[in-house]
């Protein structure tokens, strides 16, 4: 995620870290050069007859082409946010689990099963994080595990739902014991429930893109629109097309490529979730629970939070 000051006006025409320009650069050269052509045999009076094309037409074409991109991007930012909701969700969650059970389970007796409860939900974070982004979930949360614990955790499918389920034993185990009242455990049961939705809701976000044939009508009308305007307006503005063709060019492929990096708000693109700074977040409070060392919040490198 992009994390810096705003930048002024005139600074803003020229920056392009968190820009989409970069990731278009490509088309809006290939419209350009397009545009230069069209606009050469005009001049040279090879393509006269496009003083009879009329410019409504591409208007009409503009119009429905911002209508669909606009309804696309708004879904796509949807994602994007309630990506987001879930790990503010995710992070409340943790919190609470950490604080009702330093409360729950007073006493040295229950000092290794407090410490194992919060160091398996900062593990449950990291594994989430490394589930998401399609990295190797066992390792991502080795540091947080018993090396017996870890070699299982390699055979398991689903890393995450595992931890959780280990802290919700271990909690079990203590209400065998009568060490918690079952309206007590209920309580934690209920946070776990929740970290458990989060993760389901995160997995069903990751998995679930927007329908292809929906996306590839947009590009591939993307790309008309783009590539017929020359023609349309070399009759009207002559030497000025290309400048024209490639601002329009650029907002319609920017919000294209916009609209493909919301879609999918847990990889590493530069306008992505930080997923790792969250789960640092988590890490600090909840070892601050715990009374640990406490590691460095991440900080955004060249702007970019990660």
């Amino acid at each position: 995620m992009i994390v810096r000051p705003r930048p002024s006006a005139l600074h803003l025409f020229f920056v392009l870290r968190g820009s989409i320009f970069p990731h278009i650069a490509s088309k809006l050269f290939s419209i350009t050069l397009l545009s230069c052509a069209v606009v050469g045999l005009y001049e040279f009076g090879w393509m006269r007859w496009l003083n009879h094309v009329s410019a409504p037409p591409f208007s009409l074409l503009g119009l429905a082409l911002s209508v669909f991109l606009g309804f696309r991007n708004s879904a796509c930012y949807e994602r994007w946010w309630e990506a987001r909701k879930q790990w503010g969700e995710l992070i409340i969650q943790a919190r609470g689990l950490a604080r009702e059970t330093q409360a729950l389970l007073p006493g040295n007796d229950n000092a290794p099963l407090r410490r194992r409860t919060i160091e398996r939900c900062i593990a449950f974070a990291h594994a989430l994080a490394a589930h998401l982004r399609d990295q190797d979930t066992a390792a991502a949360c080795k540091a947080w595990v018993s090396p017996d614990e870890l070699a299982v955790l390699r055979t398991r499918r689903n890393v995450p739902d595992t931890l959780l389920n280990w802290i919700n034993q271990d909690l079990a185990q203590c209400l065998r014991e009568q060490n918690l009242s079952d309206v007590l455990y209920r309580g934690l049961e209920q946070r776990l429930d929740t970290l458990a939705a989060s993760q389901a809701i995160c997995e069903r976000i990751k998995n679930t893109p927007t329908p292809f044939a929906y996306t590839l009508l947009l590009h591939r009308t993307a790309w008309l629109f783009c590539m017929l305007l020359p023609f349309g307006l070399v009759g009207s503005l002559e030497m000025l097309t290309p400048v024209l063709v490639t601002i329009i060019a650029y907002t319609f492929f920017g919000l294209d490529a916009l609209g493909d990096e919301l879609e999918e708000p847990f990889g590493l693109s530069d306008n992505d979730l930080p997923l790792s700074a969250m789960v640092r977040g988590i890490e600090i409070d909840l070892l601050e629970a715990l009374g640990d060392k406490l590691p460095e919040p991440l900080q955004p490198q060249d702007y970019i939070l990660q």
